[in-house]
């Protein structure tokens, strides 16, 4: 496993999201490039692939939680970052518990083998861990024993991100792209077999932040009156892909009896 101390491993940020065409995307990055910088982890085109695999109990907890607004909450998922490379057992990927308390988006991840993360979160077994994952690992344990927690759903996106520099330490911009859900062979390392779930005319536009909006982005956005939405790709790759009440109905969202 490739070395992975410099990981950070806890976030409390605060999240917005926004549903965004690709002209807006266009006109948002020429703008934000006053000011923000590319993600070093972004790749030459700027972009990069993610693939998260989330659990969930088998009465769907952690949808309905969201669904229905619970100031706190908790979903679990094993997310890798794509390389083209094949996912092997040694590959480096996160195990992470992201939470929501009121307004504050808390994400906590242990960096483990992939074969490890899979004995944690399918076999109940702890593996092997450095000790700056213990605390993460126990708590991923009792979560997944608690209610028993399962492979539910696979979703994939491109996304391209921007950091900010000098005042605005903390602050990301991403713009994701060509989103995904898979309910089938729900295998990290599995050939991709997902639908769509967004038109390709748009992308999920997420600002990031530790504290407050700096007054330049604030002002950015009511120039371009984007507007704040719930957008969860968690709940929305159920809804395209299981029989459950519509939660919210964006049109750029592809309808669960779409062809794709």
């Amino acid at each position: 496993m490739n070395h992975v101390s410099h990981i950070v491993r806890r976030f409390n940020r605060f999240e917005l999201k926004y549903l965004v065409t690709l002209p807006q995307v266009a006109r948002l990055k020429s703008a934000l490039a006053a000011y923000l910088v590319p993600d070093e982890h972004s790749h030459e085109a700027g972009r990069y692939n993610l693939a998260s695999l989330y659990y969930d109990s088998p009465d769907l907890r952690c949808y309905w939680e969201k669904v229905d607004g619970l100031k706190f909450r908790r979903k679990l998922r094993i997310r890798c970052y794509e390389t083209g490379a094949p996912l092997t057992d040694d590959t480096a990927v996160f195990v992470e518990i992201k939470q929501r308390v009121d307004r504050v988006t808390q994400k906590r991840r242990a960096v483990l083998r992939y074969a490890d993360a899979r004995r944690l979160c399918d076999d109940r077994e702890i593996p092997a861990h450095a000790e700056a994952e213990r605390a993460i690992i126990a708590e991923a344990h009792a979560f997944l024993r608690q209610y028993d927690l399962r492979p539910t759903s696979i979703v994939r996106y491109t996304r391209q991100a921007l950091i900010g520099v000098h005042y605005d330490i903390g602050l990301r911009v991403t713009f994701d792209t060509s989103v995904t859900a898979q309910a089938d062979d729900l295998r990290l390392h599995a050939p991709p077999a997902g639908r769509l779930m967004l038109d390709g005319n748009w992308a999920v536009m997420e600002i990031k932040v530790n504290e407050r909006l700096p007054y330049w982005l604030t002002e950015l956005i009511a120039a371009h009156n984007l507007q704040v939405m719930r957008i969860s790709k968690y709940c929305r790759s159920i809804e395209a892909t299981r029989d459950v009440a519509k939660s919210m109905g964006e049109l750029a969202w592809v309808s669960s009896t779409s062809k794709t």
